[in-house]
């Protein structure tokens, strides 16, 4: 990735505590155990508030090992003057914006994968079949969440000339959002089945809602 401070600021519409020293982002991550120290100073750390873990209680941390710009959603009692904050009113759209920006960068062919079950299998499956073809940026594991949509979207880098990203809801009007990150020109619909039938009115509905990942897309492929 190549970002600065004021670019995340920009791009999420936030208010900037701190410093306004303009760090150069290379990494994003939102779980401290993920901070790799030799690229502290140039990680931007995504503070979200869980509901059993805040990410905000290991900003001190994160400052101590070396991070010096984090985007917040709660307002802190102190902010140190060599280090930014962007606060925003959410910590995870912010991170989804900034990989809607991130994705506006490339034109090359991106694959989304959506379904009730299969959608890392086929993803792998592709991978292993294109690969000698093409250089591949795929989703890591099962990274197809409101979170882990946008971390996969940032791996994303000149050198690559296809995506391969998998996109999963379990509830009404999530899918919009992911389909504005990953913008597919190419669909696959593996299957529909009872996986989060209880947030939905009907089969009908979640079919509908997971249909909205291919909504610029020129070609869709569907059991």
């Amino acid at each position: 990735m190549n970002f600065n401070t004021l670019d995340i600021l920009h791009i999420c519409n936030g208010t900037l505590y701190g410093s306004n020293i303009n760090f150069n982002i290379h990494n994003i991550i939102f779980n401290s155990r993920l901070l790799i120290l030799p690229h502290a100073k140039n990680t931007l750390f995504v503070a979200i508030k869980g509901t059993r873990n805040d990410g905000h209680n290991f900003i001190e941390e994160l400052y101590h090992s070396g991070v010096r710009a984090f985007i917040i959603e709660r307002k802190l009692e102190d902010y140190h003057s060599d280090a930014s904050y962007i606060y925003v009113n959410s910590s995870i759209h912010a991170l989804q914006q900034i990989a809607a920006f991130h994705r506006k960068r490339f034109s090359f062919n991106v694959i989304g994968i959506t379904g009730s079950y299969g959608k890392s299998i086929v993803k792998e499956w592709l991978y292993d079949l294109l690969n000698e073809h093409f250089n591949i940026i795929r989703s890591p594991k099962s990274y197809n969440s409101q979170i882990g949509v946008p971390l996969s979207v940032l791996q994303m880098e000149a050198r690559h000339n296809l995506a391969i990203i998998e996109a999963g809801i379990s509830q009404p009007a999530e899918m919009e959002k992911l389909e504005s990150i990953i913008h597919p020109n190419i669909g696959i619909f593996t299957n529909i089945g009872k996986a989060h039938q209880e947030n939905f009115n009907s089969i009908e509905q979640k079919i509908l809602e997971k249909l909205k990942l291919f909504k610029n897309s020129s070609y869709i492929i569907v059991p």
